[in-house]
């Protein structure tokens, strides 16, 4: 195993180039919006031009293909044990955006065969050469599968709601994360805000916390508001951001994903109209491995 650990690491320093942005999208709780956020996300940064691949780890419990309105056959699980290739796996979505279910059974990390972990990397390999941004739709809570992923990831997203529950259990995610990695980019969003003002109210809160106690920086995407178009478009199965870009949450969303790719840290509020990914993640097989 320790052979297999070094072999990876060697992988590692082969891999130069052009490396995509691990973004994990995160939530404390469910019923946060959390997956439809992710589905809708990755579809404005596709509108934008960029090649945009969302690995829908919620498990066993997936949702964007069911956001899109599409069935998917294989997920990665079949891919991992050797029963469908990395294509066979990927499934195209609105705006020629590109999706993977996590299918089951991945919480089993260290029962893994030697197979099944080269054949992870090399799936995320792949992914960081030929996509510019890889979205990890997460499930809501936390396993140890979980939390190690979370872990790797370059650029966090934490979601929350008004909610005094969803507050706190964002601010408790936060600081897991901000523990084990304290130079971590950690952005903030507040979904279903009933008001501007309530939104930046939440958001704020969160911020001053953070700072207070923790001494970190989050950067805070803003809030999107609360919009009945958003459960017509589930029950549709399409995309909000697509059955109505002209509704409030569709606007506010569109001008989000602008300012996050300029990497603006401008607040957008609704009604206001380095590769460390793969070497920390393979780090943790090592650790695990040893």
């Amino acid at each position: 195993m320790r052979d297999q650990a070094e072999n990876l690491r060697q992988k590692m320093l082969e891999s130069q180039g052009a490396q995509g942005r691990s973004i994990a999208i995160v939530s404390g709780k469910g019923g946060v919006g959390k997956s439809n956020f992710s589905t809708n996300f990755a579809i404005n940064l596709s509108r934008l031009g960029k090649k945009v691949v969302v690995l829908d780890m919620d498990i066993g419990m997936g949702n964007v293909n069911i956001l899109i309105g599409k069935t998917a056959q294989y997920n990665l699980k079949h891919y991992l044990f050797g029963e469908a290739t990395l294509a066979e796996v990927m499934y195209e979505g609105p705006h020629n955006l590109k999706y993977i279910s996590g299918g089951s059974g991945m919480s089993s990390v260290m029962e893994w065969s030697k197979e099944m972990v080269d054949a992870l990397f090399s799936a995320f390999e792949q992914l960081q050469k030929s996509y510019d941004y890889i979205l990890f739709d997460m499930g809501a809570g936390a396993t140890n599968w979980s939390l190690n992923l979370i872990n790797s990831i370059d650029e966090i997203i934490v979601i929350t709601t008004e909610e005094p529950t969803a507050i706190t259990d964002a601010y408790s995610m936060m600081k897991y994360i901000h523990v084990r990695d304290p130079e971590k980019t950690i952005y903030l969003l507040c979904n279903r805000a009933y008001s501007r003002e309530e939104g930046q109210e939440t958001l704020n809160r969160l911020d001053s916390t953070m700072k207070q106690f923790l001494k970190k920086e989050v950067i805070l995407l803003g809030s999107l508001p609360e919009d009945p178009v958003v459960r017509k478009a589930v029950r549709e199965q399409v995309p909000f951001s697509i059955a109505y870009p002209e509704s409030h949450i569709s606007k506010t969303l569109k001008i989000m994903v602008q300012q996050f790719v300029e990497r603006n840290q401008v607040e957008v509020h609704g009604y206001n109209q380095k590769n460390r990914f793969l070497s920390k993640l393979r780090s943790i097989f090592s650790k695990g491995s040893d």
